[in-house]
């Protein structure tokens, strides 16, 4: 009987995708794994596990081919030449790749990739989650993947660092956890970027804000307003971000301050710092608080820091207050009033002892507008809210919004809504127009 068969009787179909009322066999693993082990032993000198080379590639693929070849007829297996071709492919993306999870990552539908432990691989498409048919062999198959994940990035995934964030070589977000902490089993969560970053046009197409919207947006950005991007997680904040950084005038020089670098900006004149985990001794540790307050020694004419989310916090409002205008920023919040508090809260977390109307006036003289961002019941992405933050009146920052969406309900599963200004033209309108920035008055109608 040929494997084929057998493996089709054991849960396998003929295109190669497991059942889902069968198990995996351990037949067809015991397979796979044997050929990945003699395929590395075979071409170790050979080749490199970066695959960026596509001449080497080439040559891989062609010597793979014959080991397969080879390892059949000595195992006297009967293979149909589309699963010949299959199992090439595989182990093609278990050397150069990401092994299961690579036709995911290729497939430009999937935009969030979770692996929960090796039977359960999810993705996100349009905004709804999803089982695939995807698995790994084991608990092992899955720390291999994430050790090719993190080791190029000089950061490591251990014991001793059980959570470690990453990226891919195209900027997509990576984050790992590993047992005894995830109980699942290795937990591997991708976000996934575009190849080609997102332009204002994609995002008025995608239906996240209106053509009015981008317009004024495009102005303050110019105009070198502080702006900060808010919302909860998976709401879109970093593709917001990385469109707004799209604006800055090529001539200025652009600092990037991120965990995990992912940004992607058009612009010549752009330093990318990231932040450094500790060493193996718990020692060397770089922060977003450390880069930020390096960063103004560097020059910039614009400081774009991925994320506040504790004591770097107070370095970025006193750069915005010291001169370095036109700053961009992000964080977590559920509202513009709420992405205040919380701001309150994570100065408060550089341990300097400031009253609280003190850190208000440094908010409400640092922040020029905030951009909130939600993630709608039907998984699309929306900008909310565009509100000037217009100063204090006693001891509250005075918030006034110029944009929001107003949701009209819910049509066949999607969000149905209309983008509208408020009718109330911004205190900052004098600052774009001493820029050379000219609005036409029906914005904000």
């Amino acid at each position: 009987m040929s494997l084929l068969k057998r493996l089709q009787e054991e849960g396998i179909t003929a295109r190669g995708a497991v059942d889902k009322t069968a198990p995996r066999p351990d037949s067809y693993w015991d397979l796979k794994f044997s050929l990945h082990q003699r395929v590395v032993e075979k071409l170790e000198q050979e080749i490199s596990s970066d695959g960026n080379n596509a001449e080497e590639r080439e040559q891989a693929e062609k010597r793979i081919r014959e080991i397969i070849k080879e390892h059949l007829m000595e195992k006297g297996i009967a293979l149909p030449r589309t699963e010949q071709q299959r199992l090439l492919q595989e182990l093609l993306d278990e050397v150069f790749d990401l092994g299961p999870i690579s036709p995911l990552l290729r497939d430009p539908t999937v935009s969030e990739i979770m692996v929960n432990g090796p039977s359960q691989v999810y993705v996100e498409r349009n905004g709804v989650l999803e089982k695939t048919e995807m698995q790994f062999r084991d608990d092992a198959h899955i720390l291999r993947v994430m050790e090719k994940i993190v080791s190029p990035l000089g950061r490591r995934i251990d014991e001793s660092s059980p959570m470690v964030d990453a990226r891919l070589r195209d900027g997509s977000r990576v984050n790992a956890i590993i047992p005894p902490l995830a109980l699942n089993g290795p937990t591997l969560t991708i976000r996934k970027f575009s190849k080609d970053p997102f332009q204002i046009a994609d995002l008025i197409r995608f239906g996240t804000l209106s053509g009015e919207m981008a317009k004024f947006l495009e102005a303050c950005v110019k105009a070198r307003l502080n702006i900060i991007v808010s919302g909860g997680t998976g709401s879109g904040k970093t593709t917001t971000l990385n469109v707004l950084s799209s604006f800055i005038p090529e001539g200025e020089r652009i600092i990037t301050i991120e965990d995990a670098a992912e940004l992607q900006l058009h612009q010549t004149h752009w330093v990318r710092l990231e932040t450094r985990p500790p060493n193996m001794e718990g020692k060397g540790a770089v922060t977003i608080r450390d880069l930020v307050r390096n960063s103004l020694r560097m020059r910039p004419d614009r400081i774009v820091v991925g994320e506040v989310r504790s004591g770097e916090a107070l370095d970025m409002l006193q750069a915005m207050n010291t001169g370095h205008d036109g700053s961009l920023t992000t964080g977590h919040a559920n509202s513009p009033r709420d992405m205040l508090s919380r701001l309150e809260t994570m100065v408060l977390m550089a341990g300097v002892d400031l009253p609280v109307r003190a850190i208000r006036e440094q908010i409400a003289a640092a922040i020029d507008l905030i951009v909130h961002q939600n993630r709608m019941q039907d998984g699309s992405r929306k900008v909310t809210h565009i509100t000037e933050v217009q100063g204090m009146e006693g001891d509250t920052i005075i918030l006034q919004d110029l944009f929001v969406f107003e949701q009209q309900g819910i049509e066949r599963g999607q969000v149905k809504g209309r983008f509208k200004s408020t009718g109330i033209r911004p205190r900052f309108l004098s600052k774009l127009e001493s820029s050379g920035i000219m609005l036409p008055a029906e914005i904000f109608r």
